[in-house]
Formats: C-alpha cells, structure tokens, sequence
C-alpha cells in the first residue's frame, strides 16, 4: 500500500542506476482486461529484475484474473488490490505460494509519471508482494521510494474512463464506489 510519510530506509534498498532516459523495454507485455476496457503494459527488466521476474510470474500463473483496482484516486494512481485478498475466486497452492512472496525495494532514478508501474508497499521498503499502481499523473513525492517496474503502453483511454468513475475516501484512500475488475489477463513475448 502506498504509506504517506513512511520513513526511507536507504539501507535496506537497492538503487538502481538506470534512469528515466535509459530504462528499456523487454519484449514481454501483459493485458489487463477490464470491465471497463484493456490496458497493456510492458516491463522494465533493467531497472527493476526482480519485481519484473515476480510480477510476471503472478500474471503467468493467472494471479490477477478476478482481482479488481481498489484504489482510484484522479491524477495520482490507479491501484491494483493484492492478489491474496483481492481476487473474486480462489487462488491454488501454487499462485498463493508466489503470491505470498515479497520482494526487495528496486528504487531507481526512473520518475514516477503518468503511465507508469511503481509497486505498493508497507512501510518496510522490502514488502512489495503483488499490489502495483498504474500513475494517472506525475508524483514526485514516490520517487526514490516505491520500485518502478513498468509502463502503460496501451489502455489510457481506459485509465481516464477509471478516473471518472465515483468514488469515496476511506481514510487515505480515495477507492471507486463499484468493482472494476481485472476479468482476465494475458500476456505475450519474453521479459
């Protein structure tokens, strides 16, 4: 989850040396089908291996298939609920095993802007497990601190139709006032 005014533990994170300008692309891309239309990301193998490595497990394994956005809040983030709790059906023994790890905070130089993929979190900067938020808009205030991993590469209509749906607060969070749901996921090409 996305912790305003967590303290940076540089000791325990890894600071990658790639940049805004030299995080590359692999070939591998991933569709969320939603009930409110696709959105297709790609990964970042360079700046964040491996939360690249585990989320693309996750998708492989069908993790994200009936889990749901439980987070939109307009001009900041689009957030995907972890997989263990967030999904509509139940998981095997094989997804709740990858599903339950966690991973090392990967902070890089890259920049927290709209389209990008950057993980939740606790508090502690190694405890990413499979919630990520897709920005809606650029939020200085999360780089250096949350692992960037990824970018939208088609589906921004389909985050700006997210962004005008109803919503409520619940504390910190502004969350949509119905489900919108992850129905299925695929993905295609190698990391």
């Amino acid at each position: 989850m996305w912790i305003a005014g967590c303290l940076w533990l540089a000791s325990a994170a890894i600071l990658s040396a790639a940049s805004s300008d030299d995080a590359e692309f692999g070939s591998a891309r991933v569709v969320f089908q939603t009930n409110y239309g696709d959105i297709e990301f790609g990964f970042y193998p360079n700046v964040a291996p491996k939360t690249v490595e585990h989320i693309y497990k996750l998708v492989r394994l069908g993790c994200y298939n009936t889990n749901h956005f439980f987070r939109v809040d307009k001009g900041f983030v689009a957030q995907v609920a972890d997989v263990v709790g967030g999904r509509s059906a139940p998981m095997n023994e094989v997804q709740r095993r990858e599903a339950e790890k966690t991973v090392i905070g990967e902070f890089s130089k890259v920049k927290h802007v709209r389209g990008i993929l950057s993980m939740g979190r606790y508090s502690d900067p190694n405890s990413a497990s499979s919630s990520f938020s897709m920005l809606l808009g650029d939020a200085p205030h999360l780089d250096g601190q949350y692992a960037i991993f990824g970018k939208v590469t088609k589906g921004d209509d389909t985050l700006t139709k997210l962004e005008q749906l109803p919503t409520r607060r619940e504390g910190i969070f502004v969350m949509p006032t119905e489900r919108i749901t992850i129905l299925s996921s695929y993905y295609y090409g190698k990391y």
